[in-house]
């Protein structure tokens, strides 16, 4: 069981435009779905609207310190990463953190694990990013083709 990140960014580090993905690729959104079936996933309260109804055949998480999620009965809310770390225990699967940018800054140094899809565009119009020091204590020890010029790199805590 591992705490891992997967993120798809472009070349100049975006990961969101709007609310949403800037981009729509088949191959990344399969990839992510067989990566992370069967497991957990935790996201922010944004990422949960953008997203609008839970991932299925995964425990589905959302952060929400202010509780302005609505709790239903296929997703749990927790209020802070220590709960989602307490809960980590528990669980007999890994823990996906899967965004948005200040979920991935909550949990970077509970974060294991990297998969990072490298998307071939540059997204001038975007509104979030990955910091670039992100990866600063990971080295990369895999790499992944998918089709249309995506690259997916994992990376592994020094």
């Amino acid at each position: 069981m591992s705490m891992i990140g997967i993120v798809a960014i472009s070349r100049n580090l975006a990961i969101g435009k709007g609310g949403k993905l800037p981009w729509h690729y088949p191959a990344d959104l399969k990839f992510f779905k067989e990566t992370t079936t069967g497991n957990a996933v935790v996201m922010g309260s944004n990422t949960w609207r953008s997203i609008g109804k839970p991932l299925p055949k995964r425990l589905n998480i959302v952060l929400s310190r202010s509780g302005t999620v609505e709790p239903r009965p296929d997703v749990i809310v927790l209020r802070s990463k220590e709960e989602v770390v307490s809960l980590a225990g528990y669980l007999k699967c890994d823990i996906f953190i899967i965004g948005g940018a200040n979920t991935y800054e909550n949990f970077a140094d509970a974060i294991e694990k990297w998969i990072v899809t490298k998307v071939p565009e540059t997204v001038t119009d975007a509104d979030v990013f990955m910091p670039q020091t992100f990866l600063e204590g990971f080295a990369e020890t895999d790499r992944i083709q998918l089709e249309g010029e995506m690259e997916v790199r994992v990376y592994n805590r020094d």
